[in-house]
């Protein structure tokens, strides 16, 4: 286990170095590649947009990414238990996500929404510590009912929204989404680096380090400005205003929504494979201890891996295209479940878990550049939270109890198995229901404004 541990933090160290070097924003070279050279304000856009990005996950990762070790040790949850907690918080994402992306739609580029987020998240160490953790002891369903309302509103809804604003802002002003979203996964696999060892300590070192992240991002994004309204015209965005429901819920109409629902649908057992994967992990270890820090490593590295991945996954999904770059992801994923079936011992466990890095930055750029390319630009936000965030979240609170249910009766192996072949059947599906690029006029990474002509 020693022999692991120093793999371990030898790759995260290797890899940070390499990810610094490469995304070193001060260069006044071409920083990302986009065919322009970033102005003194895009290049101030592009860090406090990545900021906020790396804080929120920061934040997230802080009170989350030990949560199923958390329930199992420290509240006493049972797998199925787990699954309801998680089916809960599912339930919520996606009643909110709906809601956020049409209201993001309708805001554009203003930041009310964001600001509500910020101050959901300076919440989130007293909640954990004085609300979530009490209820659960004494009343699970109320507690689950509760924790899904911040937790599923907060972040699983909420990240949508930070996304999707991002993603149209680095089409407006010409920056690849990719280059900023990295820095979410900087900000998860930093905080998770130290959470296993600060979780042996005490967990709620890591609620009081969330909150904290917290007031950093509310900074940030006080500091960003609004563009104009007349920058979104170039987007198709100018037309917001009239922008009302039933356009919204056109999308229904649409076969090439429901093939795109189609394929979420099986790529969305991801979320639900993650849940309690660090339960499993751990009980490769001689110790519970042993295990959390151990978890807290591998995650790290694989979220080191996954930032790096976010650099260059736009360069392969604008090579091969957006749709082959979702049957890309979606064949990467059902590896993944299923060699976790099949695998025994941490080291290749740990393998299959890394795959994780690969597929998630490929699955992120393309289904934006496949609503990009395949639907009206004026829904962006509304397409993402319910074309994909919202169908995820379906499907978690809907397998997130079979799946805890099946870990306690069949075991890990045998359910992530049958994840695996769903997934691979979906993905197969895939192929024939999604359609090919359309041919885009506009240069990939050409911004429609100069950002002195779009801010205030």
């Amino acid at each position: 286990m020693l022999t692991l541990t120093f793999v371990i933090n030898i790759a995260i160290r290797q890899v940070f170095g390499f990810i610094l070097l490469k995304v070193n924003v001060n260069n006044k070279a071409n920083l990302i590649h986009q065919g322009f050279h970033m102005n003194r304000e895009t290049k101030k856009d592009y860090l406090l947009l990545s900021g906020l990005l790396f804080f929120f996950f920061f934040t997230w990762s802080s009170s989350f990414s030990l949560i199923s070790i958390w329930l199992n040790q420290k509240i006493g949850l049972k797998g199925a238990e787990t699954g309801l907690i998680f089916s809960a918080i599912s339930l919520i994402a996606l009643c909110a996500q709906p809601l956020y992306g049409f209201i993001q739609d309708k805001l554009g580029l203003r930041k009310h929404l964001l600001q509500f987020l910020g101050m959901m998240l300076l919440l989130t160490g007293p909640f954990f510590i004085y609300v979530y953790a009490p209820l659960l002891k004494t009343n699970l369903l109320l507690g689950a009912l509760t924790g899904g309302l911040f937790i599923g509103a907060t972040f699983f809804a909420g990240i949508g929204a930070l996304e999707s604003y991002t993603e149209r802002v680095s089409r407006i002003i010409g920056f690849e989404f990719g280059r900023a979203r990295m820095w979410g996964s900087l900000g998860w696999a930093s905080a998770t680096f130290f959470a296993g060892f600060i979780f042996n300590i005490n967990p709620n070192i890591n609620f009081w380090l969330a909150s904290a992240s917290a007031v950093i991002f509310l900074l940030l994004l006080s500091q960003i400005r609004e563009l104009k309204p007349n920058a979104m015209a170039g987007l198709e965005f100018d037309k917001l205003e009239n922008l009302q429901l039933q356009d919204a819920l056109a999308l229904l109409r649409l076969p090439n929504f429901w093939a795109l629902v189609v394929f979420v649908l099986g790529i969305s057992v991801y979320n639900v494979f993650d849940q309690q994967f660090s339960v499993y992990f751990a009980a490769q270890f001689a110790t519970q201890q042993q295990g959390n820090e151990m978890y807290g490593f591998l995650n790290s590295l694989q979220v080191f891996l996954e930032a790096g991945g976010m650099f260059l996954a736009p360069l392969l999904v604008n090579r091969i295209g957006a749709k082959q770059g979702l049957l890309l992801a979606g064949s990467i994923m059902a590896l993944r479940m299923l060699g976790s079936g099949l695998a025994s011992g941490a080291l290749m466990i740990s393998a299959m878990k890394l795959l994780h890095a690969v597929e998630l930055p490929i699955l992120l750029i393309a289904i934006f550049k496949y609503i990009a390319t395949r639907f009206d630009s004026r829904l962006s936000s509304t397409l993402y939270l319910v074309g994909f965030q919202f169908v995820t979240q379906v499907m978690a609170s809907l397998l997130s109890p079979l799946a805890g249910y099946g870990y306690d009766h069949i075991g890990f192996a045998s359910t992530y198995l049958l994840m695996g072949g769903a997934v691979a059947s979906t993905t197969l599906l895939s192929c024939f229901l999604l359609r090919g690029e359309q041919v885009n006029q506009t240069p990939p990474f050409q911004p429609t404004m100069t950002s002195s002509e779009s801010m205030q």
